[in-house]
């Protein structure tokens, strides 16, 4: 690159800072002003609810190793046959509706960051659970918990990311059953975003609920949500015990487990869009359900992964236009249940951040926004099927949520926005460049792509010629060198260190 063209890219993220900085302070979440997309008539819903319900009442579900799980829903007035419960049509739309609340606060250690869910709340928490990380030098490699940390860096850094999430990435350099310590330890250090707690074991969901009561007080976790665990259906109709007790251990704390069916039709669930929509919706009211069981009135999230496969190859496929029908469905479904919906983001199964990758990723986060999902899981940093976690699709696809908070934000309609003076001032056939009205709104007006280029050519070619991976890459080393972890409690600090020391020393390592 010639001196003249390090000048002229150095001139560019400069520019890209000083509008940074003069950009106003960015929502602790998402609030959306457009309503949701409605597509299914009350006849096709209701016949969405009757087929869940024919699901649950003749075929059933089995929860397989909670003795304590089956007798709260006996009690509720399931039956129980051959270890499968089956459930008379409507009960558990019944407790769901009776007791699950439709919006609920999960609350962060800096109370500013604070995040609805539900409503008209929108939250983007990074992609989850991935063992392998991959970046454009280095590629792809098993992830670690340096790894780990320079995620949760990442999400702190960045203002369209409302949540730290969860197991960003495996850190496969610990052992497998002490690691959930050093991950919970390193969202409330280097963050202090929401974030979510281990749901591999009970034991270990435990922990990290004992860890959020050092941040919050046990007094104040008690009475509010300040930890989410994701929990995954083992579709079709079928809820292991170790699940069953993660759920029942965040619920009778007070804290919100996200209840999520993982269907990939013609897999775990059947190839028709409807039929898995069904399964999904009966599996996930379920879970649900049990939650309300366990504590009345404990927040709780309605939450699915409804996508599609290959049937040639059995390669999971997104950005398919099957799973966005299920997304609107899936919406609609959850809105006339009342409780908070989560969906997935940005989806693909492209091994890089190319153009597959972005068609794909596009293809499923318009139809989470459309569907009406309040906390949006895998919003950032997802690759080939959830398998990688890239550090360049991290920071392309923090962008793309960016763009998301303006379309939320819906369409002005003040007298500033029809610019009457600005046409006042421009005489027929000027152009608005310089008028007052323009230079009013010239930091605002559009949202800026900061890692997209629109120069010329000639000048594009000049900067390097690069695409937007490695402007990506340049985007996230600048992050994580900037990166300043915000203000802890020393006392907080020395708590968490003790604790994690102590359970740690309780056991020897295991790596299985």
């Amino acid at each position: 690159m010639s001196d003249g063209a390090r000048m002229r890219s150095g001139g560019r993220a400069a520019r890209q800072r000083v509008r940074q900085a003069g950009s106003p302070p960015r929502p602790a979440f998402l609030t959306r002003t457009i309503p949701p997309y409605a597509f299914l008539s009350e006849e096709g819903l209701v016949r969405i609810e009757q087929a869940a319900d024919r699901l649950l009442a003749e075929v059933g579900f089995e929860i397989r190793g909670d003795e304590e799980a089956n007798r709260l829903f006996v009690a509720a007035g399931a039956t129980l046959t051959d270890g499968r419960l089956r459930f008379p049509a409507g009960l558990l739309r019944a407790i769901i509706q009776a007791f699950a609340p439709a919006t609920f606060v999960q609350h962060a250690r800096n109370p500013a960051r604070n995040v609805v869910i539900g409503g008209d709340a929108v939250v983007f928490a990074p992609a989850y659970g991935s063992p392998f990380v991959t970046d454009l030098d280095r590629g792809r490699r098993y992830g670690t918990i340096a790894d780990f940390e320079n995620f949760v860096k990442l999400a702190y850094a960045s203002p369209y990311l409302h949540h730290s999430g969860g197991t960003v990435c495996e850190p496969v350099d610990l052992p497998v059953n002490k690691r959930h310590l050093d991950m919970v330890a390193a969202h409330i250090r280097f963050s202090d975003k929401p974030f979510m707690g281990s749901v591999t074991t009970a034991a270990r969901a435990a922990d990290s609920i004992d860890m959020a009561r050092l941040v919050f007080g046990e007094a104040f976790v008690d009475r509010h949500c300040v930890i989410l665990g994701n929990v995954n259906v083992n579709s079709p109709l079928l809820l292991d015990g170790e699940a069953a007790r993660v759920i029942r251990t965040y619920a009778a704390a007070n804290q919100a487990a996200v209840c999520v069916p993982f269907i990939l039709g013609g897999a775990m669930g059947p190839v028709t869009t409807a039929g898995a929509l069904a399964q999904c919706f009966a599996e996930a009211m379920v879970c649900v359900a049990l939650t309300q069981l366990v504590r009345p009135g404990a927040p709780a999230i309605l939450g699915n992964f409804l996508s599609s496969m290959s049937l040639k190859s059995g390669a999971p496929t997104f950005g398919t236009p099957e799973p966005a029908l299920a997304y609107f469905a899936i919406g609609q479904l959850a809105r006339r249940l009342g409780v908070p919906l989560r969906c997935g983001g940005n989806l693909c199964a492209s091994k890089l951040p190319d153009a597959q990758a972005a068609s794909e990723s596009a293809n499923s986060l318009w139809p989470a926004l459309l569907a009406g999902a309040h906390f949006v899981l895998h919003a950032a940093g997802w690759l080939e099927g959830g398998l990688s976690m890239s550090y360049e699709k991290f920071m392309i696809d923090a962008e793309q949520l960016g763009a998301f908070h303006v379309l939320a934000g819906g369409l002005a309609l003040d007298e500033d926005s029809f610019a009457l003076d600005a046409f006042r001032s421009v005489p027929p056939g000027g152009h608005f460049l310089g008028s007052p009205h323009t230079l009013r709104h010239y930091e605002t007006a559009f949202y800026d792509f900061a890692l997209s280029d629109s120069n010329s050519y000639e000048q594009w070619r000049e900067e390097g010629g690069q695409d937007i991976a490695r402007r990506a890459q340049t985007a996230w080393r600048g992050a994580l060198a900037a990166y300043e972890p915000p203000p802890l409690d020393p006392g907080i600090a020395d708590a968490l260190d003790d604790f994690v020391a102590r359970r740690k020393a309780a056991v020897a390592d295991a790596w299985y």
